[in-house]
């Protein structure tokens, strides 16, 4: 299968590479870095400087191929997406973005190739796993996503470390948060919400984050009471962000926040993901919680060390994109996380990551 890699940062270096090695896939590898494609250099991939914003670029970048796998800033899916339809190459994503998901679910109507954006951790693994656990109730009560990607030895205020994209994680600060309460769609605050709890010994909080749902809120509507999503940090970096986006009104001035975060906040790749799903309601007349919860830690091979975030991430996109090449995914239109069989993501070659890491057994 030819596939069309855009962005060779930090994610798309770890798809590529797990893309390549496999040998199902003949990978090219567009980005507008020639420094990033250089350090793809003897992964048996094929290099390509363009300009990735530039769609005339995109299109030649595009032609001839099978599948497009899109590892770009969330601003530039939906371009990403329209060259993709006009090029007739199916379609892969990680973006988070509310607004781009909906634009691409309008390219996708009635399209001869397939769409599937939100392949990454959440939105991705997150709904999928939600899913599942809720197709085993006869009566859905409640639904409660819980991720984060968290430093495994936090030292500053914020008790952060950046593990992915700054774009992307302002991005889902700022924007309403999808939700259903009480039987009913919502819009809800970003960075509100705040619970409390602890897992392993450690505590830790949670407060709405736009995008992790998915397109959840579509598909459980009308068979669920409440379902919602939230981020999970160290205690105190709710409060810090909200005086930094709110009270010194920096969500009015994005650009600045991105550089000084950029600027003072370490990035690193010791980190931990958290992964956790509680789905409660009726099963044969009896009220039952059913719980998934997972770690997933960073691999310390000197010589290919690999965040636990990249881990995480590039096993979503490469495990849709294996599934869907084996025919056990739509092969055409609007394709949802949700209609990934989670036993059959964690058998995939790919999607084992998540397999392989560390059962929780308990939630405090």
């Amino acid at each position: 299968m030819r596939i069309t890699l855009l962005g060779a940062g930090h994610i798309g270096q770890t798809i590529a590479r797990l893309l390549a090695a496999s040998g199902d896939y003949e990978v090219t590898v567009v980005d507008r870095s020639a420094e990033a494609l250089a350090r793809l250099a003897g992964n048996g991939l094929t290099a390509r400087v363009a300009d990735t914003a530039d769609a005339q670029a995109l299109q030649r970048a595009l032609r001839g191929q099978d599948a497009v796998v899109n590892a770009l800033p969330y601003h530039l899916a939906t371009l990403a997406a329209t060259q993709a339809r006009e090029a007739r190459v199916h379609y892969f994503d990680l973006t988070e973005d509310v607004a781009a998901t909906r634009a691409i679910q309008r390219l996708a109507d009635g399209a001869p190739v397939a769409f599937m954006p939100q392949c990454g951790l959440a939105p991705g693994f997150i709904g999928i796993v939600a899913h599942h656990l809720a197709q085993g109730f006869d009566t859905l009560h409640e639904v409660k996503m819980r991720v984060g990607a968290l430093p495994a030895f936090p030292t500053n205020a914020l008790k952060y470390n950046l593990t992915w994209s700054v774009d992307g994680l302002i991005n889902e600060y700022c924007h309403p948060c999808e939700a259903i309460r009480d039987g009913h769609a919502i819009d809800a605050l970003p960075l509100e919400g705040l619970e409390h709890f602890s897992l392993d010994g450690t505590e830790y909080e949670a407060f709405n984050t736009s995008g992790g749902l998915g397109t959840l809120c579509e598909t459980l509507a009308g068979r669920v009471k409440a379902l919602d999503y939230k981020s999970v940090r160290y205690p105190g970096h709710r409060d810090l962000m909200k005086l930094l986006l709110e009270e010194l009104q920096l969500k009015h001035d994005q650009e600045t926040l991105k550089d000084i975060l950029r600027r003072s906040i370490p990035s690193t790749m010791q980190d931990v993901v958290l992964v956790f799903v509680t789905v409660s309601g009726l099963k044969n007349g009896s009220l039952v919680q059913e719980v998934f919860a997972r770690k997933i830690f960073a691999e310390r091979d000197e010589r290919a060390p690999l965040s636990a975030i990249q881990i995480t991430t590039a096993a979503g996109v490469c495990a849709a994109v294996d599934l869907f090449r084996e025919g056990r995914l739509p092969q055409r239109g609007f394709v949802r996380q949700e209609e990934v069989k989670l036993p059959e993501f964690l058998a995939n070659r790919f999607g084992s990551a998540y397999q392989q890491s560390r059962q929780v057994e308990s939630i405090g």
